[in-house]
């Protein structure tokens, strides 16, 4: 028999999630039209971002959930060419561009939009010869000194694009930045500025929005040109929040990945017993332990301590001490009549948020759902 642990993937959240983004974009565009004495506005198109395997839910899986998605995106080339390859015939984009000349073979050849964000990625594409003309999103950095032309530099670099847009090297010559602070109090203004400032006259579409700007300033991401404006999405499509003061379900997210085992022994531990490996947990009164098979091999935390949520029966309790490599103990006080084989939810959509559990653990839902381990089985459900 198999170790009681699996994850399930439901393609009906992913594509429950995209509906969500949609609708938060329409409203948001009705709403600026409204403003504008009912000037016509163009929606955004959505980029779904399956970067990291579908942030660990599987490229597969995240192509049927997103399967009404404008575009999707990704860095990775050979997941770009998969999906090509699959089926997939609306835009692929690669964030970080292309990394050596030969690379350029495999956008022409795939038909695949790509970032340009610095100088060599530029010349290497004014020396190729596609067959088909490049779309590229040409790539300000306004503060978030990763990826990006600096502004005193981007317009040159805009105008050189423009020059192999008319060879018929670039086909359409899109605008792009990202923002590091729309999660948090600092929010956009200061990066948005830059943007408007050097880029915001420039014809071709824009995209500035990640998960956190679509859902906290969409009004930014509504085109008031014939040049649509795209959006980039990625944590929250698979139902997690890009927030730390908002949770997902707030917005009407649905949880994608659902992580769950079995308790697979029970320890009735005396006052002054401890658990596990260090005996961060000392029991205070009789205390019945569970067992969980579940451990940081698996993809759990391991700093997620004491008191982390988890949910046993249905019902909701903590886990004690420190997490194993393959197990972790829960508090079975709340589940008196829990016994070996009871249902065990880790995260998702009969347990805690994977924020919750991130959060406990010092860290974000992101990482959680990137570091599934490859021994976990997975169920995909419709």
């Amino acid at each position: 028999m198999p170790r009681p642990i699996s994850v399930t993937i439901s393609v009906s959240a992913l594509a429950h999630n995209l509906g969500v983004v949609r609708q938060h974009l329409d409203q948001a565009t009705a709403a600026g039209a409204a403003r504008s004495a009912g000037t016509p506005r163009v929606p955004p198109s959505i980029w779904a971002v399956i970067k990291a395997h579908g942030y660990g839910h599987g490229i597969e899986q995240a192509m049927q959930g997103f399967a009404q998605a404008d575009g999707l995106a990704m860095l990775d080339l050979a997941e770009a060419a998969h999906c090509r390859e699959s089926g997939w015939g609306k835009p692929l984009l690669l964030l970080e561009g292309y990394f050596e000349p030969d690379d350029l073979h495999v956008v022409d050849r795939h038909r695949l939009t790509t970032v340009v964000h610095c100088q060599p990625q530029l010349d290497m594409l004014a020396r190729f010869r596609p067959q088909h003309p490049l779309n590229i999103f040409l790539k300000l950095n306004t503060g978030m000194n990763r990826l990006g032309f600096e502004p005193g530099a981007y317009r040159q670099a805009y105008r050189h694009a423009q020059e192999l847009q008319a060879r018929g090297v670039v086909g359409t010559l899109g605008r792009m930045t990202h923002f590091a602070n729309a999660d948090g109090p600092q929010g956009i203004a200061a990066q948005h500025d830059v943007f408007r400032r050097v880029a915001g006259d420039l014809p071709g579409p824009a995209s500035v929005c990640n998960s956190a700007a679509t859902l906290r300033y969409p009004e930014i991401a509504v085109a008031d040109s014939p040049a649509a404006s795209w959006v980039r999405p990625g944590i929250c499509l698979y139902g997690a929040s890009p927030f730390f003061d908002t949770d997902a379900a707030s917005f009407g997210l649905r949880p994608a990945m659902s992580l769950r085992s079995r308790i697979i022994a029970i320890q009735a531990l005396q006052p002054g017993d401890t658990v596990g490996y260090g005996s961060l947990f000392t029991a205070q009164a009789p205390t019945r332990v569970g067992v969980v098979a579940c451990g940081y091999a698996d993809g759990y935390p391991r700093h997620a301590g004491t008191g982390t949520p988890i949910v046993v029966e249905g019902v909701r309790t903590r886990v004690l001490g420190r997490v194993s490599m393959d197990m972790l103990a829960v508090d079975l006080t709340p589940v008196p009549d829990a016994s070996i084989g009871a249902p065990v939810s880790l995260w998702g959509a009969d347990g805690p948020s994977v924020d919750e559990v991130a959060q406990a653990a010092g860290t974000i839902g992101y990482e959680l759902l990137c570091a599934l381990a490859p021994r976990v089985p997975v169920r995909t459900t419709p």
